[in-house]
């Protein structure tokens, strides 16, 4: 079984750590993905027999890693659904982009739309029939001559959303070939989840969680 790094749990919910290279799911590669590893790692530790019920609330790409909530009821796993439908699930992510943005913080607005065959997404009027519209906001936490470090606030979790926004505007996320850098890293991007919070689905409690890489934002400087 995969080491698996646990931040929570109790009986309705669990928030792990994704690592960089590992799918949120099964996909076309058939390789190892998040979702069997909670599954293996529950049934381990209670040693539970059958099947054993994990609930998908939300996904990051494969080359994107950062923290991960998943539910262990069904109860649970539409009360975060409802959640993520509803934007009341707070994500937040730290990338690292090529070039020095215009301002220092701000809100980027768009419309993307996603080509399933090709597995990309791209930005589009919003009287495209497939528009989705999607809405962040970004903070530079520090710049070297060539490279920005931001804090991004997702207010909408459109696929490829970050990616795509900050690449429509010349500045892609370095690793990220697929939107426009020219450095490829090994495997992921330079894009990582360390803020998640939400709302436990049955005591209510707004629960908080954040997880930086190396212990330190900087250190995405170093990847």
């Amino acid at each position: 079984m995969e080491k698996i790094q646990v931040l929570y749990e109790d009986n309705h919910v669990i928030v792990v750590v994704k690592p960089y290279r590992i799918p949120s799911q099964e996909d076309n590669s058939n390789d190892t993905d998040m979702l069997t590893i909670v599954k293996e790692y529950i049934k381990e530790k209670y040693q539970k027999p059958g099947n054993v019920f994990v609930g998908l609330v939300h996904r990051l790409d494969r080359v994107t890693g950062g923290l991960m909530v998943f539910a262990k009821t069904s109860k649970a796993a539409s009360r975060l659904s409802e959640q993520i439908r509803t934007n009341q699930i707070e994500k937040k992510y730290l990338a690292v982009v090529h070039g020095s943005l215009k301002t220092s913080s701000g809100q980027l607005e768009d419309f993307i739309k996603k080509s399933s065959s090709k597995n990309i997404v791209s930005v589009c009027s919003k009287h495209d029939k497939n528009a989705k519209k999607c809405i962040l906001n970004y903070h530079v936490i520090s710049c070297l001559p060539d490279y920005s470090l931001i804090n991004v606030h997702l207010l909408t979790g459109r696929s490829h959303q970050i990616r795509v926004q900050f690449s429509s505007r010349g500045h892609s996320i370095v690793g990220d070939v697929k939107y426009g850098s020219a450095e490829k890293l090994r495997g992921h991007i330079a894009l990582w989840a360390y803020k998640l919070s939400f709302f436990h689905p049955t005591k209510k409690e707004k629960m908080e969680f954040t997880y930086f890489p190396g212990g330190h934002p900087f250190n995405l400087f170093h990847i």
